[in-house]
């Protein structure tokens, strides 16, 4: 039975929600302005997250720490992302008119030296103001502009110096993709394999009989067989620890372009293995399987349950020997140990699971990032433990130590005989 038209009509209207709607006013826009800052800091926020946002904010209180933790949840997908994220709404939502400011983009420069800021450089970067217009005069209609991504030489210079670590977002971003451009030439060895050659050492029979039907059974030539040359096989382990994260994510996509089996000049017959430790050992060999590094980045992300944690070297050297001893392919496996060193684990365990790794690998390389300040000396006892195991202790800080990688590991094992054996390895410390 219908209700009366009388009380239709005096029905009450639907209650608005008692924290206001999202979707419009000052909150809108503040969310909004919230999202592009997280844009310009390298956050992976569209529309889609920023509606997503809207509506998670319609189910908490308007409190600060319900604000904060709905909006990590929904915008934040990467966990080298939450501490930028939180530096970045503490800074954002400190001062009620810095929203109104950074979405006009027209903050006044300051006159005098500001100290130092201690955020990060992707935080900086995205509350940095954009000035609104350029002092020079713009060029007139008929100058043809020519947009050029080209830097000059003292830029290129710089960030070839700059430490991965002091970069900002964009410039990170820009580094990442030239370090993807490196060449990696690795060192090669004589397999055991033969195949045609001018210089072999043993006749090739077969060619030798197949030639001769060409001259009536005359053998005019003596054709040979030589041994290949092979890369030596590869394998790299990454710490992915908070202390590590930037250099880990660059070195990964520099190691994934540098190795790519269809990249010009790239190492044919690379036998690469790939695995990150932190708190335990994951393997990233199926990640770095895939074609794209973008794809790969994204694959190990998702692969790593413990990153940004602690370091446990010896642990995860001990998965190593357990479970996958037989990455080290005939004591002629070279071993990239990338890794700042500050191992939180027992210094005994380490040291004992560094001397098995030695003798079953035919180098043993330590790529510390710290080695970019004059005065370090591996103090810590995980570190010193590192130090008197590994062969040699490079610096993989910038563009200017990549680059010069290749021509390092090639010097370190032309100082040992070509046969590789362990107890013949020089010791010794590349700059």
């Amino acid at each position: 039975m219908q209700a009366p038209a009388a009380d239709r009509s005096s029905a009450a209207p639907p209650r608005a929600p008692a924290l206001g709607d999202a979707r419009r006013g000052k909150l809108a826009d503040n969310l909004t302005g919230f999202g592009r800052a997280l844009r310009r800091a390298g956050l992976p926020v569209d529309a889609a997250r920023i509606a997503l946002a809207q509506q998670a904010l319609q189910c908490v209180a308007l409190r600060r720490d319900d604000v904060a933790a709905a909006l990590e949840a929904v915008l934040v997908s990467r966990e080298q992302d939450r501490g930028v994220f939180r530096e970045l709404f503490a800074a954002y939502f400190r001062n009620p008119d810095l929203a109104q400011k950074l979405l006009a983009q027209m903050l006044p420069s300051a006159q005098a030296p500001a100290a130092p800021s201690p955020r990060r450089p992707r935080v900086a970067e995205a509350l940095a103001p954009v000035r609104a217009a350029r002092q020079s005069a713009p060029p007139a209609a008929e100058t043809p502009v020519e947009f050029d991504a080209a830097m000059t030489a003292s830029d290129r210079e710089r960030l070839r110096q700059a430490d991965f670590q002091q970069l900002s977002a964009s410039e990170y971003r820009l580094v990442e993709r030239l370090a993807r451009e490196l060449p990696l030439p690795l060192p090669e060895y004589a397999a055991r394999r033969r195949s045609p050659g001018a210089r072999g050492s043993v006749p090739d029979w077969p060619a030798l009989l197949r030639r001769s039907l060409r001259h009536g059974g005359e053998c005019l030539e003596l054709p040979r067989r030589a041994r290949r040359s092979l890369p030596l096989p590869l394998l790299v382990l990454v710490d992915v620890s908070g202390s590590m994260e930037r250099y880990s994510r660059l070195l990964l996509s520099f190691l994934h372009a540098a190795t790519a089996p269809g990249r010009a000049g790239a190492p044919r017959g690379l036998r690469r293995d790939v695995m990150a430790f932190g708190t335990q050992l994951t393997d990233l060999t199926p990640a770095f399987a895939l074609a794209d590094t973008d794809a790969m980045l994204l694959q190990a992300a998702r692969s790593l349950p413990d990153f940004g944690g602690g370091t446990r070297l010896g642990e995860s050297l001990g998965t190593l020997r357990m479970r996958h001893a037989r990455r080290l392919v005939g004591r002629r496996t070279l071993v990239l140990v990338v890794s700042d060193g500050l191992d939180t684990g027992t210094p005994e365990a380490l040291a004992q699971e560094l001397a098995w790794l030695r003798r079953h690998c035919a180098r043993l390389v330590w790529l510390n990032p710290l080695l970019r300040f004059d005065g370090y000396a591996p103090s810590a006892r995980g570190a010193a433990a590192l130090h008197r195991a590994c062969d040699a202790m490079l610096a993989v800080h910038n563009l200017h130590s990549l680059q010069a990688l290749a021509e390092h590991l090639a010097q370190l094992l032309r100082s040992a005989p070509r046969g590789l054996a362990p107890q013949a390895i020089a010791r010794a410390a590349l700059p």
